[in-house]
C-alpha cells in the first residue's frame, strides 16, 4: 500500500502492511498556528504490538543471516526514498513540531547521512571486532546481532533521533530487526518515513517484520511494548521520567532486558577567569546562542554555567543579560513541554534562584531566561541543578578554586561538560579535567555542546542519569554496539566457522590475530 492509499485515519505498519484495527484515537499539534491537525491516528491495541514484535522476531531469524552488503543496500536505499520524499516531508515536520524548514533540511542530511555511514561501517566488516585465539584451545570471536529491538522516537528531532534516526540505523546495520514506537507530537512525519523504509524492505529483498511502526500517545503503548517477551532492547530518547519508566518496566520482566535509554543533560560549561576577562564579550553572545539555539530544544544546550573566582568581570554578566534580552520568544515542540518548561523555571525560583533577564513573556510561546543562584545555596541542595528544557541557563559563582571543585564534584552524569579557558587557565586548574571525565560522556575545550557530529569517534551518552547504561553512545558509529554480544566458537572445524573468522578471511578485514591487528593468519 502506498501512501497515498492510505486512509485519512493513519494506521500502524507491522513489516511490510498497514493494520485495519481501530481503537483510541489522538492527533499532531501544530504549535505554530496553534491548533490541531485534522487527521487522527489510531492508538496501537495490544494485539498490533505483539503481531509486529512477533513478526520482528520472526524476520531477525533470516535477517540475522543475510550478508552486511546485502543490509548495506538496504540502508542506503532507505537513506535514498526519504530524500525521494522532498519537500513535503519538510512541511510536514515543520506543521507538527514549528521548527523551521532549513533546520528539518539540515536534520534530513543528518538523518540520511548516518544511514549511509552506516552501511559503509558495516561494508567494511571490521565493526564485528573479530578475534582469533590459534592455541589450544583455538578460540575465535566476533560480535553477533541480538534481535527485536524497540526504537522510541524522540520529540525534539522528528527525523535524526526518530523513525529512521540512528538507533534505527545502528539497529538495522548489527542485523537486528526493529520495532519503531513514533512519538505522538509527530505522527504524519513518522508515517512519511517508515514507507520509505517499508519500500526499501520490500525492493531490496528484506524479510517482512524487519521493520514495523506503532502509533500511540498514551504511556500503556509503549509500556505494553517494553513487556513483550520476544523484545532483546530498547532504545529511547526522551524525558527523564520517561526513560526511567522504561528502564524499571524492563529490568522486570521475568527475562530483564537492556534498556538504552538517553534522558538529558544540564550540560555544564566552565568560564575560568582569564579567558572571561579577555574574552567575556564575545563568548557572551556565543553562549546565549547555544542556550537558546532551537528554542533550548536540544538534549545538549547548556542549562547551567559556573564562573571562578571573586573577581568575576561584571561586563560579562551584563553582556549576558543584553543578549538574552534580544533572543524572541518561541513557541515549543508541544503544549506539554511549554508547560513543563514553565513550571521549571518557576521551581528554580522557589528553590532560590533569581531571574537576572527574560524574554517577553507570551502565552503560547517560551521565553529565554538567565537565573543566578549562589554556590553555597547549590552545595546545600545540588537537586537544583537539573535539566529544565528550554531556552533557560542558570549562573552559579564559585568564588575560589576550592569551590569549583566542589561544584564539579556534586554534578550527576552528563551528556557534556565545557570548558573554556586560556592555556593558563587550563593548567591551573587541571583536576577539573579529571573531575568531569567521570561526569560526562563528551568534554569539549573553548567550545560549545549544541550540535553533535556524527562521526566514528562520537560519544552521546553518559553516567546516569544522561544516559544507562553509561557504556553505549547513540550518535556514531560506535551506537552499533549496543545491539550486538560477543561470541566465541571453540575448536570449530574451519567450514563451520562464519566468514569473518575463517583462516583466509574471505571479506578481507581487519582481526586481531594472536594479539595482534592483521589482515591474514
Amino acid at each position: 500500500m502506498s501512501m497515498s492509499q492510505t486512509a485519512s485515519t493513519g494506521s500502524q505498519m507491522s513489516g511490510h502492511h498497514f493494520s485495519p484495527e481501530v481503537h483510541r484515537s489522538f492527533r499532531a499539534f501544530n504549535p505554530l498556528k496553534q491548533e490541531w491537525i485534522p487527521r487522527e491516528f489510531k492508538e496501537a491495541t495490544p494485539e498490533e504490538i505483539d503481531a509486529a514484535v512477533t513478526l520482528a522476531a520472526a524476520a531477525f531469524i533470516r535477517y540475522r543471516k543475510m550478508p552486511a552488503a546485502q543490509r548495506a543496500a538496504f540502508l542506503q536505499a532507505i537513506a535514498d526514498n526519504i530524500i525521494l520524499l522532498g519537500d513535503a516531508l519538510l512541511h510536514i515536520a515543520s506543521d507538527e513540531t514549528g521548527l523551521p524548514l532549513a533546520r528539518l533540511r539540515n536534520e534530513r542530511d543528518r538523518t540520511t547521512n548516518q544511514l549511509c555511514l552506516f552501511a559503509a561501517l558495516i561494508t567494511e566488516g571490521s565493526w564485528v571486532n573479530a578475534r582469533i585465539d590459534t592455541g589450544t584451545p583455538d578460540v575465535r570471536q566476533m560480535r553477533i546481532p541480538i534481535g527485536v529491538i524497540c526504537v522510541f522516537g524522540a520529540s525534539n528531532f522528528p527525523l535524526a533521533f526518530s523513525v529512521a534516526g540512528g538507533d534505527t540505523a545502528a539497529a538495522l546495520a548489527a542485523g537486528c530487526t526493529v520495532v519503531c514506537k513514533a512519538h505522538p507530537a509527530h505522527p504524519n512525519t513518522s508515517e512519511m518515513v517508515a514507507t520509505a523504509i517499508r519500500q526499501s524492505a520490500i525492493s531490496t529483498g528484506m524479510p517482512d517484520g524487519v521493520f514495523s511502526l506503532i502509533q500511540g500517545a498514551t504511556h500503556e503503548t509503549g509500556q505494553q511494548l517494553a513487556i513483550h517477551p520476544l523484545l532483546a532492547a530498547i532504545a529511547f530518547t526522551g524525558s527523564f521520567r520517561g526513560g526511567k519508566a522504561l528502564y524499571e518496566t524492563a529490568t522486570r520482566r521475568p527475562t530483564p532486558i537492556p534498556v538504552y535509554a538517553e534522558m538529558g543533560s544540564v550540560n555544564p560549561v566552565f568560564f575560568l577567569p582569564r579567558i572571561l576577562q579577555q574574552k567575556g564579550e564575545a563568548l557572551a553572545g556565543q553562549f546565549i546562542q547555544s542556550v537558546t539555539l532551537g528554542v533550548g530544544q536540544f538534549c545538549t544546550n547548556p542549562g547551567i554555567f559556573i564562573t571562578n573566582g571573586p573577581d568575576l568581570p561584571h561586563h560579562f554578566i551584563e553582556s549576558l543579560q543584553k543578549h538574552i534580552s534580544t533572543i524572541p520568544a518561541g513557541f515549543m515542540l508541544t503544549p506539554g513541554i511549554l508547560d513543563a518548561y514553565n513550571n521549571g523555571i518557576a521551581g528554580l525560583q522557589e528553590q532560590g534562584a533569581e531571574l537576572l533577564a527574560n524574554t517577553a513573556a507570551s502565552l503560547s510561546q517560551a521565553s529565554a531566561a538567565l537565573l543566578q543562584i549562589s554556590a553555597q545555596k547549590v552545595l546545600a541542595g545540588p537537586s537544583i541543578m537539573h535539566e529544565v528544557f528550554g531556552p533557560s541557563t542558570l549562573h552559579i559563582s564559585a568564588g575560589n578554586k576550592q569551590e569549583l571543585y566542589q561544584l564539579a564534584n556534586t554534578l550527576e552524569g552528563q551528556l557534556t561538560a565545557t570548558i573554556h579557558g586560556t592555556e593558563e587557565d587550563l593548567r591551573e586548574h587541571i583536576e577539573l579535567v579529571d573531575i568531569l571525565r567521570e561526569k560526562a560522556g563528551r568534554l569539549i575545550i573553548n567550545g560549545f555542546p549544541t550540535g553533535v557530529a556524527v562521526n566514528h569517534a562520537m560519544v552521546h551518552g553518559g553516567p546516569w542519569p544522561a544516559t544507562t547504561p553509561a557504556a553505549g553512545t547513540s550518535v556514531g558509529t560506535a551506537a552499533i554496539g549496543r545491539f550486538v554480544r560477543p561470541v566465541c566458537f571453540q575448536d570449530f572445524p574451519a567450514w563451520l566457522l562464519p566468514p569473518e573468522l575463517q583462516d583466509r578471511n574471505p571479506l578481507g578485514i581487519w582481526r586481531m590475530v594472536n594479539g595482534n591487528f592483521s589482515k591474514t593468519l
